[in-house]
């Protein structure tokens, strides 16, 4: 007889008892791509470097989807959501409109820390003149000794 008849062939006992990892890492990796690419997106209105404070007060209600946000760029611009307003008076008959249908009538704002103060009081003053009585200013917490790795929610003064 040949060799090849003389060999034993090795006969399986049961169920492999190793793990194959490859199909969860596959999964794994389109998932971090995908988390990847939408979690910018994710952000609402346009991101400014908020101005830091000691205490911030949580202002919670700034992350609903209803939101009224305003935004103050650090050259200027003055966004609503993530449409930009040239004319401050187009911008209060927008605000105006979007209050009238709501029940919690605070206006968020948010601005650069950068941003000149003349033009926040500007944003501010023509607001107010369009009716907006309840206004949030959005801030950040100062992060001392910079242990702090978690994101803080938005908090206004």
């Amino acid at each position: 007889m040949s060799s090849y008849h003389k060999r034993k062939v090795a006969k399986s006992t049961g169920p492999m008892n190793e793990i194959n990892v490859t199909p969860m890492v596959d999964v794994m990796l389109v998932m971090l791509i995908i988390f990847m690419v939408i979690t910018p997106m994710l952000s609402k209105g346009i991101s400014v470097e908020l101005v830091k404070t000691k205490n911030p007060i949580a202002m919670q209600a700034a992350d609903k989807d209803d939101a009224i946000l305003v935004s103050v760029t650090k050259d200027g611009k003055v966004y609503l959501g993530s449409d930009q307003f040239s004319n401050l008076t187009d911008l209060g008959v927008k605000v105006k409109d979007r209050l009238t249908a709501k029940l919690d009538k605070t206006v968020y704002l948010k601005n650069d820390s950068r941003a000149r103060y003349e033009r926040v009081v500007e944003v501010i003053d023509n607001l107010r003149g369009f009716g907006v009585d309840q206004l949030g200013l959005l801030t950040e917490q100062i992060k001392e000794g910079g242990a702090e790795g978690a994101a803080a929610p938005p908090a206004g003064i």
